[in-house]
């Protein structure tokens, strides 16, 4: 892997401060691609390499067809998911657009989207730090990294273009369809234009969003599932709430845990 350039880092970073996303190049090998899909299936089938289940999961293995399937940390679940979500080419990129000297991970979510339009696979529009707020506090973002070819019909995230300078609005809701009504109530209390912008990513490819970024997604209605992993990070500028327990909080981890946070980058 070669180092990004300093003006590849410059433009990552400027476009991520004025838009609140940054769309970056593929960064993974279609051989590492095609391992994790491997490795994704065996964790949809309840199939744990490394003996630990996932944290959390929507369907038992088996259920759900036809249905959003979101796991949480399935990386300590399977030793390929661990190398994708702690490459090395995520970290570089993470810190570019961030100016990091440190970036961790602190939860993945694997998303699978099965094809054929159903209504309810949507991802209703929201801002991640609705649901961190109550434990998590800082520099904050997300790297969404694409598993499958990420197009226009197999429903893509769209981010709402420059939403991360609206402040929290608390006015989202990942586990609803109704995209309508959540705009509707986003814009109502934000005030501003709405932007959208789709995040078209081939294999291997990868994005990054601000804690405060609207996004959301919609069915998908390609021939072929949409896979991706939602990779949460925090740089030394963040780090729990005071008084705040990591347990109480679903799919956080402790922060010592090498295999559920790593850190994904460090400045030398």
């Amino acid at each position: 892997m070669n180092p990004l350039s300093t003006l590849q880092q410059q433009e990552a970073a400027a476009q991520f401060e004025e838009d609140g996303y940054y769309i970056a190049p593929p960064v993974l090998s279609p051989e590492l691609i095609k391992q994790a899909n491997t490795h994704v299936d065996a964790v949809l089938a309840g199939i744990y390499e490394t003996g630990i289940p996932p944290v959390t999961r929507s369907f038992a293995p088996g259920e759900g067809v036809g249905k959003l399937q979101k796991i949480d940390n399935a990386h300590i679940s399977d030793e390929t998911l661990q190398k994708v979500v702690a490459h090395p080419a995520l970290g570089e990129w993470a810190a570019a657009v961030t100016g990091a000297s440190k970036v961790q991970i602190f939860a993945t979510q694997l998303l699978f989207k099965p094809p054929g339009g159903e209504t309810g696979v949507n991802i209703g529009w929201h801002q991640d730090l609705e649901y961190w707020q109550n434990h998590l506090q800082g520099e904050l973002f997300t790297a969404w990294l694409a598993l499958s070819d990420v197009t226009e019909e197999a429903g893509p995230m769209r981010f709402i273009r420059g939403s991360h300078r609206w402040g929290l609005l608390n006015a989202g809701d990942f586990f609803s369809g109704d995209m309508q009504a959540i705009q509707s109530r986003i814009q109502d209390k934000s005030g501003n234009p709405w932007d959208e912008v789709s995040d078209i990513l081939p294999p291997g490819g990868v994005s990054f969003h601000h804690k405060l970024t609207v996004h959301g997604s919609s069915a998908n209605h390609s021939q072929a599932p949409r896979r991706s992993l939602a990779i949460h990070l925090l740089t030394e500028k963040a780090g729990l709430v005071e008084g705040a327990d990591y347990r109480t909080a679903g799919y956080l981890s402790d922060f010592n845990d090498g295999r559920a946070c790593p850190v994904i980058y460090q400045a030398k």
